[in-house]
């Protein structure tokens, strides 16, 4: 039975520039929030092209999970904690996510480094 992890868009970016650091996570169950699509789409509009984005979107969109407002609350509460780190809010949803559906959260921003249920791959 393949992991779970939430994918971070870090980690999604790193899988489409073909990272082969990320090569053992291709197989792996996938959750991550319409906010990393949000992400990924707008970097790919930046570093690609709109077709790029979209087929991307569309690839990804299955692997959606949603959340409610116990996420928003704890999500905000760690970023109020790690302020100094200046998490961003799409980071500190995710890592909310992770925290309450038990995966790790798959991610290479150096900000993760050492916390709790965090894959961590550069």
């Amino acid at each position: 039975m393949a992991e779970i992890y939430f994918f971070d868009t870090y980690a999604l970016i790193e899988i489409i520039k073909g990272n082969k650091n990320y090569n053992k996570y291709l197989n792996a169950n996938m959750v991550l929030s319409k906010l990393n699509l949000f992400e990924l789409f707008y970097a790919l509009l930046k570093e690609a092209d709109e077709k790029t984005a979209t087929f991307m979107l569309n690839k990804y969109y299955e692997f959606i999970t949603e959340f409610d407002k116990t996420i928003i609350e704890k999500a905000a509460r760690f970023r109020f904690i790690y302020k100094k780190n200046k998490f961003s809010m799409v980071d500190c949803i995710g890592y909310a996510i992770a925290n309450e559906l038990g995966v790790k959260f798959l991610t290479g921003d150096k900000e993760f480094v050492n916390l709790e249920n965090v894959e961590f791959v550069k």
